[in-house]
Order: structure tokens, then sequence, then C-alpha cells
């Protein structure tokens, strides 16, 4: 009943894409942020 009530209503739907949408926020950030400290490392080694 709760998959159902996940894939077909409306709110259930939005509330996928939320998830969705967070756990894709949570990975960019943290490929991100470590792409930073890498540069700024390699730029105080300098």
């Amino acid at each position: 009943m709760a998959w159902d009530l996940l894939f077909s209503s409306d709110y259930g739907l939005f509330s996928l894409f939320v998830i969705l949408f967070v756990v894709g926020m949570a990975f960019w950030f943290s490929s991100f942020f470590s792409k930073k400290i890498r540069e700024d490392e390699a730029r105080a080694g300098k």
C-alpha cells in the first residue's frame, strides 16, 4: 500500500522527487567541495 501511494499519488511522486534531488545534491556538493579542497591544497603547496 505504501508503495502504491509513493508511485501513484501526487504527493508521493513529489516526495520521491525531493528525496532523489537531495541525494543528488549530496553527491554534487561532496564532489564540488573535494575538488575545491584539492585545488586549495595544490595552490598552498606552491
